[in-house]
């Protein structure tokens, strides 16, 4: 037997998606606004340009945004004034508005981080798992901090520490980095409420959907032989990990279901109602699967989801104990009540916002496996 598996992945955005690096850009300090595009400054680069020598002038640059400082003929996307240029415009243009940042290499090129898909995948070989050992939720065995609440369980079916955790076996290796190019857009999200009302906007640059990026993923099969056992490592799980599409398909299809079913019954989620029903009907090819991960892909896909919330009088108790609802909420209301979407805006003639609608979900992708070795 092969002491490792090697797969290729290709994986296609098929809505666009954000995973953010903890930065919130500001109006006129960050990026400027110019011609239906936003531009992100080089700070250091307009800053420099300036005649600072003169002490009232270096004060007054002080105490200027750097986006002031430009002119209409500054505006060139080969102007070193500028790290690159989006399309899109945030919904406010006052100083100061915010735009959560995606997450790029240092040398500003998009990525895909082998963490945050091996994060995604954990969830899902975690939420089948559970089921197949016929776990029971119990509040008893939860830890005080929501953040690690889970870890239990997560020891029961991985292992009971990182030595013996049985997802040491996969490896993901970042994805090959993309230039911004047309790639990034600023989309405008909003929370959608299940009465169909809105939440204020989130700004957010974010890869567009059709992107796809490649990455490796190993599988150190070595970790299930005799050799491990005699080494007690003894890992269980290698059966989830040889059958990884069909294991992670098979909790993607309950979550489509589900989105699908919620959207159904928003006012305004008809676009995204339509858009899980395309999905569920779609025909995934052999040795690939649909996952859904980064920023705004909710509670449910951060957690063992349904294996909770089937059990209502359970999940009534994790809501509380936790603290998880915001806002007011009735026992049995649903619980999470909102969903995180992008919206499309309608505009007029000058640019001002005449209407919107609830469009896409974020994050959604096809991870198609190629075996290498």
């Amino acid at each position: 037997m092969a002491d490792y598996a090697l797969y290729r992945l290709k994986i296609s955005l098929l809505t666009p998606l954000h995973i953010g690096n903890g930065r919130e850009l500001m109006h006129e300090y960050d990026y400027a606004l110019y011609k239906g595009a936003t531009w992100r400054l080089n700070e250091a680069a307009l800053l420099e340009a300036q005649n600072v020598e003169d002490p009232l002038l270096a004060d007054k640059l002080a105490q200027t945004p750097p986006a002031q400082l430009l002119k209409d003929t500054d505006f060139d996307p080969q102007n070193p004034y500028f790290r690159y240029v989006i399309r899109g415009l945030p919904r406010s243009r006052a100083e100061g508005a915010v735009v959560r940042e995606q997450l790029k290499d240092p040398f500003d090129r998009l990525y895909l981080p082998g963490s945050s898909l091996k994060g995604a995948l954990r969830t899902a070989l975690a939420w089948y798992a559970w089921g197949e050992r016929k776990l029971r939720p119990d509040l008893a065995r939860l830890g005080r901090d929501r953040r690690f609440a889970a870890q239990g369980y997560e020891h029961d079916l991985f292992g009971p520490d990182s030595n013996h955790d049985a997802l040491r076996a996969l490896i993901i290796s970042d994805s090959q980095p993309l230039p911004v190019n047309d790639r990034l857009f600023l989309a405008n999200v909003r929370v959608l409420n299940r009465g169909g009302s809105l939440g204020s906007p989130i700004e957010v640059e974010a890869v567009r959907a059709d992107t796809t990026f490649e990455a490796i993923l190993k599988l150190d099969l070595a970790l299930f032989s005799e050799w491990a056992r005699r080494h007690k490592l003894n890992l269980s799980g290698e059966e989830w990990l040889r059958n990884l599409a069909q294991v992670v398909q098979t909790h993607s299809q309950e979550r489509i279901r589900r989105e699908k079913a919620w959207f159904a019954s928003i006012p305004n989620g008809t676009r995204l109602h339509q858009f899980y029903a395309r999905l569920e009907m779609s025909q995934v090819p052999e040795n690939a699967f649909l996952l859904q991960l980064g920023w705004g892909t909710g509670w449910e896909d951060k957690t063992f989801g349904t294996r909770l919330s089937n059990d209502g009088q359970f999940m009534e108790r994790l809501i509380q104990q936790y603290k998880l609802a915001r806002g007011r909420r009735k026992p049995g209301d649903p619980f999470p009540k909102s969903r995180r979407v992008i919206m499309v805006y309608q505009h007029d003639s000058s640019g001002k916002v005449t209407g919107e609608q609830p469009a896409l979900p974020l994050g959604w992708l096809l991870v198609e496996m190629e075996k290498v070795k």
